[in-house]
């Protein structure tokens, strides 16, 4: 029996899925692409892999799936420049026509309804989509945790359960308590084709940044209540950064940076200006304090690190000797029965 095919009906959407990637271990990479190929919908896919120069090759990870879907996957290998860099890669390197861009980071993993319900409440009007979703070991979702957004106060969209239009300011959101997980991230092309994410960053909010400057471009925005996606254990340079760790210098270096550029790269009402100082005299006092422990400890302290945080936040510095003093008392006077 032939099957007639309506020739007025429109074309299917073309979405393309970028996923940076960077692993040490095999089989991470492998199950994010799958979970992309396993998408539902009536949509053309393709999933755009930029090898970072991993230390587990893309190629060789994929090679199975490459002989089955040739034409879904493209891989794309450059110098190692981390996510944001990598990020870049895969929006310069979208096929033409391309509808809606996703984004997947190489170590999570997409239920199959994700995509068929970003382009439902996408296709309601909307520029950008993002949904809820587990973080790395947890079994409640992000949106519950976190606290930050009630989707009852938003309202709901037509297609499928649990969608809704954002009603709010998503810049000031994003200022005081982001919401947004990239993995789940999906967005019209066309209106915000010339969005990058800052190289400069790598690893300093480099995310919540396009976020900010997509929610200055657009106020149409949906999101679901529906956990779409799960976070894996994979490559985390700041992985148990905590106070006093290997990495937590470095890590409050980055947060540092992104701190300090908002209010060179943003317009910020006074109480975004008043809640962006505090966080950056909390951070002066953190890089200190640790900057400190390193010392007391013999612990290694990279000069080339102390000089960029110098250009990055000046103050630091120059309140440093205070600051010591201050951590010290505060310090003694705790040991004081």
């Amino acid at each position: 029996m032939s099957v007639e095919i309506d020739a007025g009906a429109p074309p299917a959407v073309a979405v393309a899925v970028i996923i940076p990637y960077y692993q040490r271990q095999e089989g991470i990479l492998r199950k994010a692409v799958a979970s992309a190929l396993a998408q539902r919908g009536a949509h053309r896919l393709t999933v755009i892999v930029v090898d970072d120069a991993s230390p587990v090759p893309a190629r060789a990870e994929l090679a199975g799936l490459l002989a089955l879907e040739p034409e879904r996957i493209v891989i794309v290998e450059r110098p190692n420049a981390g996510p944001a860099a990598a990020r870049n890669t895969g929006l310069r390197a979208l096929p033409a026509g391309t509808d809606f861009v996703a984004f997947l980071d190489s170590d999570d993993e997409w239920i199959p309804e994700h995509l068929e319900r970003a382009l439902a409440a996408l296709g309601q009007g909307n520029d950008f989509y993002f949904s809820d979703h587990y973080q790395l070991n947890q079994t409640v979702s992000a949106f519950r945790r976190a606290g930050r957004i009630d989707p009852a106060q938003h309202p709901a969209l037509a297609g499928a359960d649990q969608l809704h239009a954002y009603h709010g300011d998503m810049f000031d959101q994003i200022l005081s308590g982001n919401i947004i997980g990239t993995s789940t991230v999906v967005y019209r092309h066309a209106p915000l084709s010339t969005l990058r994410f800052r190289e400069e960053f790598v690893y300093a909010g480099e995310d919540y940044l396009f976020w900010l400057e997509l929610s200055q471009r657009t106020s149409r925005i949906a999101f679901s209540a529906r956990c779409e996606c799960a976070y894996g254990a994979g490559v985390n340079i700041f992985s148990g950064s905590g106070w006093g760790s290997k990495t937590s210098l470095l890590r409050l270096h980055h947060e540092m940076k992104f701190q300090r550029a908002l209010s060179r790269l943003f317009e910020l009402s006074a109480p975004q200006r008043r809640a962006n100082l505090a966080s950056v005299r909390r951070l002066r006092r953190s890089f200190v304090a640790d900057l400190l422990h390193r010392v007391l400890h013999r612990q290694e302290v990279s000069p080339s690190l102390l000089g960029r945080h110098c250009r990055v936040d000046p103050q630091t510095f120059i309140y440093a000797l205070p600051l010591a003093v201050g951590i010290a008392l505060r310090r003694e006077r705790g040991k004081q029965p």
